[in-house]
C-alpha cells in the first residue's frame, strides 16, 4: 500500500504561480511512476503530468506544457508540480497518483495508476 497526501493548493490570480506537493508513504519502493491529474467543476478528471520515479522522465498534457513542471525528490518521497502562468481554466481539484511496476510508464489515464491522494483545490481568479 502507498499513501499519498497533497498540499499547496489555494487561491491565486491569473498569471500567478503555485507549487503543489505530494508526499508518499508506505511501500514507496514499489512506485514506478507518479502523476498529477485534475478535475474541474462539472468535468471529468484529466491528466496533467507524470514522472518516472527512477530516472525522472516526464510527460505533460498539451494544455500545461511550458507552464507546469513536474519533479520529484526521491530522498523525501515527494513529488512536486510547479505551476506558472496560471489561467482561470486551471481551476480544479488536483490529485496525485502512483503506479505499481507493472503499469505503463508515464501513464496518462486513470487506469494506469493504483493509489490516489485526496486532492488539493486550486482556484485561479481572473
Amino acid at each position: 500500500q502507498v499513501q499519498l497526501v497533497e498540499s499547496g493548493g489555494g487561491l491565486v490570480q491569473a498569471g500567478g504561480s503555485l507549487r503543489l506537493s505530494c508526499a508518499a508513504s508506505g511501500q514507496t519502493f514499489s512506485i514506478i511512476t507518479m502523476g498529477w491529474f485534475r478535475q474541474a467543476p462539472g468535468k471529468g478528471r484529466e491528466f496533467v503530468a507524470s514522472i518516472r520515479w527512477s530516472g525522472g522522465s516526464t510527460a505533460y498534457a498539451d494544455s500545461v506544457k511550458g507552464r507546469f513542471t513536474i519533479s520529484r525528490d526521491n530522498a523525501k518521497n515527494t513529488m512536486y508540480l510547479q505551476m506558472n502562468s496560471l489561467k482561470p481554466e486551471d481551476t480544479a481539484v488536483y490529485n496525485c497518483a502512483s503506479a505499481l511496476p507493472y503499469r505503463s510508464l508515464l501513464g496518462k489515464v486513470e487506469s494506469d495508476y493504483d493509489y490516489w491522494g485526496q486532492g488539493t483545490k486550486v482556484t485561479v481568479s481572473s
